[in-house]
């Protein structure tokens, strides 16, 4: 009996440009008091991203349809994953049952040739590939989804190839294409006599990290002045715009400057799933909004109130694809009063004892409004700490 073992030590999520490392194990978990030899005539990885869309929604252009010759040329006529026996149809992937485009296919590499393993004897092999920086991210909306697998196929002697798979997330930060504008020259790089001068290549989550950690700084807050028809409600601080995945967006109500009596608010925050105009089944459709975390307060003769909103680990960053874009704001709702709300009278002393009882019923008005903000990826292994998604796969071979 052989078993076939797939692990990710690094954890199962990634940034585009970043080298993902892939352990793969062959045991031949036989007793050592039996005899004979397992043999694997070869043992082929690579990583594949597929694309599945919802057809009664999306209609994918005839551009992104590839020919034998364009499959071919990506190494993928030596891959498991498409079929490229209909040029004039999209690479469909053929494992199993499995349903999607292959929208990226890295060339197969070759582990072993004849490998022969005695009983209780094991190999280990280090896979390493390079995900592209222009590779989609790993995103399931409602209309579209993109996944991503190291997939393993092994075959022995005259029997049947048997694959191990085994999914991660990839995170996009776009302007990663070349990392050597974020080095520095040895020219103005800063230097000290009493050292010896030892220059270290920055890698690219080094390089993701730091344009993450600016463009998310908090800098100038922005102020919002909230108003309908009827005068100012009141106004919104929100202390910077650019986020990063497990951030929390805070930001302060001021009801005092507010002309219009309002009751309760809530903010929400949402994504918007936006299919490209070419890709669109109908012409009139619209966007998709997910919602994800709600802060909901009642505020009536409040003068200052807080919200605290937490992004999930788990959500997709803003990325925009030539089928989607995925874009994030905050959705607020205010219920005001149509006439005023006289408070409780003010008390002759701090310690006096106050009753107000409020009215039974309210004449009111709802408003909404939308504020769009970014939201960009996180540390990669941070976002591993919080996956469900597993790390290390097994199948076993038998007769």
């Amino acid at each position: 009996m052989l078993e076939v073992t797939a692990n990710l030590p690094r954890g199962p999520v990634f940034l585009a440009g970043e080298t993902l490392c892939c352990d793969v194990t062959f045991t031949n978990t036989s007793k050592e008091n039996q005899s004979g030899y397992e043999i694997l005539a070869w043992a082929s990885v690579q990583i594949i991203c597929q694309c599945t869309v919802c057809e009664s929604r999306v209609q994918l252009p005839r551009e992104n349809i590839l020919s034998a010759e364009e499959a071919s040329s990506t190494g993928c006529d030596t891959s498991f994953v498409p079929n490229k026996a209909h040029g004039k149809h999209f690479l469909k992937n053929i494992i199993e049952g499995e349903r999607g485009l292959t929208v990226l296919c890295t060339k197969p590499t070759i582990l072993f040739c004849d490998l022969k393993l005695a009983p209780g004897m094991s190999r280990t092999y280090q896979y390493e590939e390079v995900i592209p920086t222009d590779a989609p991210p790993s995103f399931r909306g409602q209309a579209v989804k993109y996944s991503y697998k190291v997939i393993v196929g092994t075959q022995r002697l005259e029997k049947a190839t048997k694959m191990v798979r085994v999914p991660f997330r990839v995170l996009v930060l776009y302007g990663l294409n070349d990392i050597s504008v974020y080095n520095e020259t040895e020219e103005i790089a800063p230097s000290n006599p009493f050292l010896h001068n030892c220059r270290k290549e920055t890698s690219v989550l080094d390089v993701a990290l730091q344009v993450i950690s600016t463009v998310t700084a908090r800098k100038t807050p922005h102020s919002y002045n909230i108003t309908n028809a009827r005068g100012r409600v009141a106004k919104f601080l929100l202390f910077k715009q650019a986020y990063k995945l497990g951030e929390d967006i805070v930001g302060m109500f001021d009801f005092s400057v507010g002309t219009v009596p309002c009751v309760q608010y809530s903010v929400t925050l949402q994504s918007e799933e936006q299919i490209s105009e070419e890709c669109r089944r109908k012409p009139s459709q619209g966007t998709t909004v997910t919602s994800y975390v709600k802060h909901q307060e009642m505020c009536l003769h409040t003068v200052r109130s807080h919200v605290n909103i937490p992004i999930p680990l788990t959500a997709t960053p803003g990325f925009i694809t030539d089928i989607v874009c995925q874009r994030w704001r905050l959705h607020f709702e205010f219920v005001t009063s149509l006439t005023d709300i006289p408070g409780p009278e003010s008390a002759l002393s701090d310690t006096e004892e106050r009753l107000w009882q409020g009215p039974s019923t309210l004449n009111v008005e709802t408003m909404v409004w939308d504020l769009n903000i970014k939201v960009f990826p996180t540390n990669p292994i941070h976002a591993s700490s919080v996956t469900l998604m597993k790390t290390s796969a097994t199948i076993h071979l038998g007769d």
